[in-house]
């Protein structure tokens, strides 16, 4: 895929975690394209810990500006785009502001938590006519990306119904209810803050938009109600100091890169990285399930499970001409090593969770066409993090490509529409009763 034309000056806002991807590639792979000339973060400490990394592989760093000071920050270094990697609450103000500021804006999935922040973008949009392109990694993943060529070959016909389970380990899953994460009114709850990736690829998928949903779920493995119920003894506040004989508790201390992001960083503002998954104050749901229709007649069946021993996700898309199966393991087993160490997330650093002889790691797909053998669908090699999607991603974020026959780019819309599941199951889940999406106060535009 070819680069941009011109090196273009680029902004980053949040330089947490996920920063790491965008930050490598400027200064690495995709340095032609773009250039990153100012950063900034609620937290120095965190930028410290890159500016290191920088300096240390001998590159030029960036000019650093408070968290308050976006339009200042566009203006002066004369940016072309921002990223956003910051907590996804933040999303809707910092992404508005970046627009009217008159710079287009990547913007790391959910796009937004709810309704108001769907308003204040798309108003943001119309008033400084710039672009927002929302980054859903999976797309670009070899194995999601087959799906999609067997669905637009129409080898299964038109598109009847999904299944999709996703599981999420005792490890992954754990980690959502330790950080800011467990606090519906910052993420949005797994159906916004993770799910919005399996929504979005089901939109894609199907080349649907959802219309009305239904949900049922709560909390009901993590926590310290379900700890007690299971009598197991009130644990330590936070993880690090207290892991060893507790496979649930992170240590912050046994991994440099949360050390230094995270535990080094707290003193500044007392946010907490390894909290307790059986601690009181958790407002999220760890067991979810949706019926959701579609405006092309479609419906899905949906679960989410945030405690189970292994990791990864099975699809089935059913079709007037037969059916279509993706089953994917990313991890096998949660194991603890004899250090007390594992590796959190197992999409996002393959080959590193180890070998499971029952349950490899694996991916498949699946076609069996009406009275036909089932056929297995080769699926091509993908390097690096999330199912090799994020290396393919990052072409089309900085190299803009403007074709793609699998109409991966996305952009506000689809953001828009993945997130409006979530907002839907939310409500859902507070009232009892199916919504319907366009009855939600997202403002003009078309979900």
């Amino acid at each position: 895929m070819p680069h941009a034309a011109r090196t273009e000056r680029y902004g980053l806002i949040g330089t947490g975690h996920r920063a790491q991807m965008y930050i490598d590639a400027l200064a690495g792979t995709h340095a032609q394209a773009g250039q990153l000339m100012a950063w900034s973060d609620t937290n120095p400490v965190r930028v410290d810990y890159y500016e290191k990394r920088l300096r240390a592989a001998g590159h030029l760093l960036p000019a650093r500006y408070d968290a308050d000071e976006i339009e200042r920050m566009i203006s002066h270094e004369k940016l072309d785009r921002v990223i956003v990697t910051s907590p996804d609450f933040t999303h809707a103000e910092i992404v508005s502001r970046c627009l009217l500021a008159g710079v287009d804006v990547v913007v790391e999935k959910p796009i937004t938590i709810n309704a108001a922040g769907v308003r204040l973008i798309e108003s943001a949009l119309a008033e400084s006519g710039k672009q927002v392109l929302t980054t859903f990694n999976y797309r670009y993943s070899p194995r999601n990306s087959a799906l999609k060529e067997v669905i637009k070959s129409d080898r299964i016909g038109e598109v009847t119904s999904v299944h999709f389970e996703w599981v999420l380990d005792t490890v992954h899953g754990a980690d959502y209810f330790r950080r800011w994460h467990r606090d519906k009114t910052k993420s949005g709850g797994l159906l916004i803050h993770k799910a919005s990736h399996h929504f979005d690829l089901v939109n894609w998928w199907i080349a649907a938009s959802p219309t009305r949903v239904y949900a049922s779920g709560g909390l009901r493995f993590y926590g310290a109600d379900n700890a007690a119920a299971r009598g197991l003894a009130p644990s330590p506040e936070r993880g690090t100091g207290h892991a060893e004989h507790d496979p649930f508790a992170l240590d912050l201390t046994r991994d440099e890169r949360l050390k230094a992001l995270y535990l080094d960083a707290e003193h500044v503002d007392g946010y907490l990285r390894d909290r307790s998954v059986f601690d009181s104050g958790i407002t999220i749901e760890d067991n979810l399930a949706l019926l959701v229709d579609y405006d092309t007649g479609a419906t899905m069946s949906y679960s989410l499970n945030a405690h189970s021993p292994w990791e990864g996700y099975r699809v089935v898309i059913n079709g007037t001409q037969g059916r279509a199966e993706l089953n994917v393991v990313e991890r096998g087993a949660a194991l603890i090593d004899a250090n007390g160490v594992v590796i959190l997330d197992p999409s996002a650093q393959p080959g590193a969770s180890g070998d499971d002889e029952v349950r490899p790691a694996s991916e498949t797909l699946t076609v069996q066409r009406h009275w036909e053998s089932a056929v297995i669908v080769p699926i091509s090699a993908g390097a690096g993090a999330h199912g090799g999607g994020d290396e393919q991603m990052l072409f089309d974020v900085f190299g803009r490509v403007t074709s793609d026959s699998l109409d991966r780019p996305a952009g506000f819309l689809d953001g828009v529409r993945a997130v409006s599941v979530g907002i839907a199951g939310n409500q859902s889940l507070e009232t009892g009763l199916p919504v319907n999406i366009h009855e939600l106060e997202f403002g003009r535009v078309f979900v």
